[in-house]
């Protein structure tokens, strides 16, 4: 079988010890993030994309192997398993490669190639065989073919006991796997994809109009053409197919399979490859192609998924200062949350500034009032139904005060569903929904990664036909990246939330619950050894947990720090050394860039790590993520209708597609950036050039108002 660390390590271009290394640890149960921030010289500092994809590629050739297993065990008591056979099997490097070795010994239903069999017409087809290998000799078939009829067996004729051995021959051929492997390569080089919209549906009418006749090389197709192309067949708007020369794909097998010259015998050889191709493989081989090339966009489409959440969750946060959330609306009015600094909510006011002047008048007064009264810094304006009204109205109020707080358009996507969630209902029992929904909103403001986790990444709005995608692997591959993120980031222990809790390393939901219960009896963790009395959260996960969680203000300067407890010796001989005391952290770093680090390497701390602690030491406590920039909305710019062509307005971009880049200009529907208007020049992947939360400036190109389509343009615009 297959030597799979010597393997990945070859793939991967990695050394065999930092493989073996890396899944020791992951089978230890160590997290992708502790290794690549605490493990680096076991690993020789792989980074998380690197250990994700060897964990990945781990586990499908464990799997393949598993599989092996079975299949070997399943050949070999039909008694059937050669030498040949097995040492294909065992070499096998792909799952399709392995069925296809696998497919003739497959149990299957009754075909009409085990009704011939059993009708006792298998002699038959190897007395064929055997005359198509011996090229010159010939033979009456038709004489052949007499000597099995019988009436009891239902054989009645000898075109019956030919058609009856052309079914058996049909099936070796549509099972042999070298067969099967070519003709699968050639319809996904040589294959066209051709769909076409269904009769019940007029030109104008569909959202699928581009796929109307619409043709593309299998090769060629795009992720988000494959999808919409499957979208659309679910939806029964189109049917698409793949076109291929068929003469191509028969000229082949006959190439193949026919050795004899002799006429008659080449003519029943063909005809019978052309039924095992039309009858058995055409179908199934289709089916696999579109399968995979689904799968592959799949996996693209997840890519930019996780792209775009990364983008979101490590959005700069506006600080957790004094916030005054609105959650706009018309009829119902605007719901007013006030947050203080720690997120934590205070009070609820609902204004209904877009009816009479009266209340026009009350609603800015109740404003002026809660934001001198809560010293408010940030206003949360959620960027739904009413949100450039809002915006407008919240504009005129802050002209009137000395003290203007800093307004921002706040994307609310899947803040309602929040709003109406199990973890919404915990958080705040005795609150409307849409209070919850202005609270989510002001907590969005200060602090993006700590909202937003609280939200199924699905729901947040970022993603390219995530419906439509794997879902196994899409969650899958989402939770990696909020577990990347929440870790890049760290979490303040004494404020985080149970649901950010429980994407730190190491700490399940149930120790995320006791870590959340212990904070709420004895109040807030003064170090990090504390965790150690959290029930359920022994050393373990201490080890796996504890660098990423922060204490501000606590017992040790190096707690709000992502030095790892495990390297405190270290750090405070360093500042033994160096004469600083621990309360002056930052000096050791400016001191210690003088000093020789290998004097301080041990058998667990190498030259990595102490990188990595001088690094902190610079600036300890700090928030990797990027300064904070918000987008200015253009003034009397709220509909689609205002829209006019040429027009340069400043937006944010809201989602990143292999097509292009979605952008919010604030008027309720995104518009369009399309790949080829990101730049002045050639545009290979929209993620090289712009990422969700991005300040922005387009120009309006088009405007459908019908179709609520804009298109816009970021070529020559000044960025």
């Amino acid at each position: 079988m297959l030597n799979i660390p010597q393997l990945l390590a070859t793939e991967l271009n990695l050394k065999p010890y930092q493989v073996q290394n890396a899944l020791e640890l992951l089978a230890e149960g160590a997290t992708i993030p502790f290794i690549a921030r605490y493990r680096k010289e076991r690993t020789s500092e792989m980074n998380e994309v690197q250990l994700r994809e060897l964990n990945d590629k781990y586990n499908y050739l464990s799997e393949l192997e598993e599989r092996k297993l079975v299949i070997l065990n399943s050949v070999a008591e039909q008694g059937k398993l050669t030498d040949e056979l097995k040492q294909k099997i065992e070499s096998c490097l792909q799952k399709t490669e392995l069925e296809d070795l696998y497919l003739p010994y497959r149990p299957k239903r009754r075909t009409r190639a085990t009704i011939a069999r059993e009708k006792g017409l298998e002699a038959l087809a190897e007395f064929i065989k055997s005359l198509n290998n011996k090229n010159g000799v010939s033979a009456s078939l038709d004489a052949e073919a007499a000597k099995y009829i019988s009436q009891d067996k239902g054989v009645k004729t000898a075109e019956d006991a030919l058609k009856g051995a052309s079914d058996i021959l049909a099936e070796e051929i549509a099972e042999k796997a070298e067969l099967r492997a070519y003709l699968r390569d050639y319809l996904l080089e040589e294959g066209v994809f051709v769909s076409r919209i269904k009769d019940d549906h007029p030109s104008g009418t569909t959202k699928f109009e581009m796929y109307r006749n619409y043709q593309m090389r299998v090769k060629n197709i795009a992720p988000h053409n494959m999808l919409a192309l499957c979208r659309g067949e679910a939806e029964g708007i189109l049917s698409f197919e793949i076109s291929f020369d068929e003469d191509v794909v028969l000229s082949y097998l006959e190439s193949k399979e026919i050795k004899t010259k002799v006429r008659a015998i080449r003519d029943f050889m063909a005809a019978m490859l052309k039924d095992a191709f039309n009858r058995l493989m055409k179908t199934s081989l289709i089916s696999e192609v579109i399968g995979e090339k689904k799968t592959y966009a799949d996996v693209e489409s997840i890519k930019t998924f996780e792209a775009n959440l990364r983008e979101l969750l490590l959005s700069a946060p506006a600080g957790m200062k004094p916030t005054l959330a609105i959650d706009p609306g018309f009829r119902t009015g605007c719901k007013v949350a006030i947050l203080d600094q720690t997120g934590k909510f205070l009070e609820y006011q609902a204004v209904f500034p877009h009816q009479a002047a009266e209340q026009r008048l009350k609603a800015a007064q109740t404003l002026k009032n809660l934001i001198e009264k809560y010293k408010v810094e940030l206003i949360a304006i959620g960027n739904g139904t009413a949100s450039r009204e809002t915006d407008e109205f919240v504009l005129e109020v802050l002209q009137t005060m000395e003290r203007k707080p800093v307004k921002v358009m706040v994307n609310e996507s899947g803040a309602s569903i929040y709003s109406a969630s199990k973890v919404a209902l915990e958080e705040f029992p005795d609150l409307d929904i849409t209070v919850r929904g202005a609270i989510s909103i002001g907590r969005r403001l200060q602090d993006p990664l700590a909202e937003l986790v609280k939200i199924d990444p699905k729901s947040i709005g970022v993603g390219q036909y995530q419906h439509d995608v794997d879902q196994k692997l899409l969650k899958k591959k989402l939770d990696e990246t909020v577990e990347s993120c929440v870790n890049y980031v760290g979490v303040d222990l004494n404020t985080a939330s149970k649901e950010l809790l429980t994407f730190v390393s190491g700490i399940t939901s149930s120790v995320a619950n006791n870590i959340v219960a212990y904070r709420n009896q004895h109040g807030v963790f003064k170090n990090r050894r504390q965790l150690l009395k959290v029930p359920k959260l022994g050393p373990k996960a201490f080890e796996q947990a504890a660098g990423f969680l922060r204490i501000r203000g606590g017992e040790n300067p190096l707690d709000n720090t992502a030095v790892h407890p495990e390297s405190y010796l270290v750090v405070e001989a360093i500042a033994s050394d160096l004469s600083v005391p621990l309360t002056q952290i930052t000096q050791i770093a400016e001191k210690l860039k003088k000093a020789n680090l290998k004097k301080y390497v041990t058998d667990t701390v190498g030259e990595p790590t102490l990188r990595d602690i001088l690094n902190e030491l610079e600036k300890p406590g700090r928030d990797p993520r990027a300064e904070f920039k918000y987008a200015t909305f253009k003034e009397g710019i709220k509909e689609i209708s205002d829209l006019k062509e040429g027009m340069e307005l400043e937006g944010i971009v809201t989602n990143v597609a292999n097509f292009g880049a979605f952008v919010d200009i604030g008027v309720h529907q995104d518009g369009l950036v399309h790949i080829s208007q990101l730049a002045d020049r050639f545009v290979d992947d929209p993620k090289k050039i712009v990422k969700v939360g991005q300040v922005v400036k387009v120009r309006v190109l088009e405007v459908n108002e019908k179709l609520k389509r804009i298109s816009l343009s970021m070529k020559s615009v000044k960025q």
